[in-house]
């Protein structure tokens, strides 16, 4: 499969999994529009407030026009461009007076197919990973998912709601090290695709292989269910481990927000 169909199935998936995550939350807005998706939340973080372009058909104002909703609901928010397939953007974000952030592309987007054979995961002795599959499964995740990403326990709380767990198209997992929640993760499948998220472990069980084991458990589960692509959103701390379980790069996004107030 070539990288242009990888980099397209890598962007949908997790437009439609950021869409529903931020859709969760009180008071968001999440719309397609004129090409354009629009997530706004109101957390402040800005990769739950962000205007991504859908496809090649987006016509020049269709940003200035989510921009304006985003600014005027007062968002922390990122037009995220990807690299080489959004450069005709360009023009319109540097007229909306945004600056990149950071200076280079911050979140590399990866695929892996083919997938490996089903029921290769290997686990560490004493390790398990489970479905969620009750209230007190997803609270597990939540509160391991806050901590592993050191971000507020309330923020995870008003993006993963029991309505997740439960839309059939998502998987949620924890990963039970003696019986004590230390890694989580979550995959979503649209169509052929399987997307990896909320990959995170508390830092006292890091440098164990929880993060990359619980990875190709969701790859495993996402080809049992007739998935044949995995895609992801990579950290700069899991690009590496990622790319040893055979994910490439297959599109960069680079970030474009309003300039900061100059520190005194």
């Amino acid at each position: 499969m070539d990288m242009t169909t990888l980099a397209r199935l890598e962007h949908e998936n997790m437009l439609a999994a950021m869409s529903l995550f931020c859709g969760q939350v009180s008071g968001s807005r999440v719309e397609s529009r004129d090409g354009v998706t629009l997530i706004a939340t109101g957390l402040p973080l800005r990769l739950f407030n962000q205007v991504l372009v859908e496809g090649d058909d987006a016509p020049a104002g269709a940003i200035g026009a989510a921009v304006a909703v985003t600014r005027g609901r007062g968002d922390r928010f990122v037009v995220n461009l990807r690299g080489g397939t959004d450069d005709r953007h360009l023009g319109a974000v540097e007229q909306l007076g945004l600056v990149p952030f950071p200076d280079n592309p911050w979140m590399p987007g990866m695929a892996l197919h083919p997938l490996p054979p089903v029921g290769g995961t290997a686990v560490a002795a004493g390790h398990e990973i489970r479905p969620v599959t009750d209230a007190q499964g997803m609270e597990d995740h939540r509160r391991t998912a806050a901590a592993g990403f050191e971000m507020p326990l309330e923020w995870l709380e008003t993006v993963m709601t029991q309505a997740v767990s439960e839309n059939p198209a998502v998987a949620v997992y924890v990963g039970y090290t003696d019986g004590l929640p230390v890694t989580t993760g979550l995959g979503m499948r649209t169509g052929r695709t399987i997307g990896v998220y909320n990959i995170s472990t508390v830092e006292s069980a890091r440098r164990k292989g929880y993060g990359a084991a619980m990875t190709a458990r969701i790859v495993d589960d996402g080809a049992a269910a007739g998935c044949d692509v995995a895609i992801l959103q990579a950290s700069e701390m899991g690009k590496p481990i990622y790319e040893r379980l055979g994910f490439r790069t297959v599109v960069e996004y680079m970030g474009y927000i309003d300039p900061e107030p100059a520190s005194e």
